[in-house]
């Protein structure tokens, strides 16, 4: 690789890194060019960008980042995975890692928090950010509905009252 393009890979990594608050690295020895391919499609359906480059400009690129402790990390085949919600790509990549042996998650950053692999598994069986929202508006939702149901209720039991009275 000439020297240019080096520095073009390094700049770049540079960007995605302070683009992102995670970062999960894996090893995929052993995946073949369809498997990776599939692993690529789920992770840009959530917008996330997976990344294989050599492990000297990757470390060459986190200095100075929120990822710079993972330095020691890369040896090998070495994936990164970059995304803004760390608990949506957990999920995908323990997914993929359980039906394909040869991805191995070795560890990750988590807004800021170095994480295990054992950790990144835990964040992989919490409710997504997005699951989180929609729990968070219906239980904001509930009292207004309870709410509603209560104000009316005075007001259906006078008119089950009138009836009644002009039944009789």
């Amino acid at each position: 690789m000439l020297r240019e393009k080096k520095i073009s890979v390094v700049q770049e990594l540079s960007r995605d890194f302070s683009e992102h608050n995670s970062l999960i690295v894996a090893h995929y020895h052993g995946l073949n060019v369809r498997q990776v391919t599939e692993l690529r499609a789920k992770l840009f359906n959530i917008d996330v960008k997976l990344s294989v480059v050599k492990n000297k400009l990757a470390k060459i690129a986190l200095k100075g980042t929120i990822f710079a402790n993972l330095d020691g990390v890369f040896s090998g085949p070495t994936a990164l995975v970059l995304s803004n919600d760390p608990i949506a790509v957990a999920k995908i990549l323990m997914q993929f890692a359980n039906d394909n042996e040869a991805l191995k998650i070795i560890k990750g950053v988590a807004y800021g928090s170095e994480v295990s692999a054992k950790e990144i598994e835990a964040l992989s069986k919490m409710p997504s950010l997005n699951e989180l929202r929609a729990k968070l508006i219906a239980l904001l939702q509930t009292p207004a509905t309870s709410l509603a149901s209560v104000l009316t209720a005075p007001s259906g039991n006078i008119v089950r009252a009138v009836s009644a009275y002009s039944k009789k």
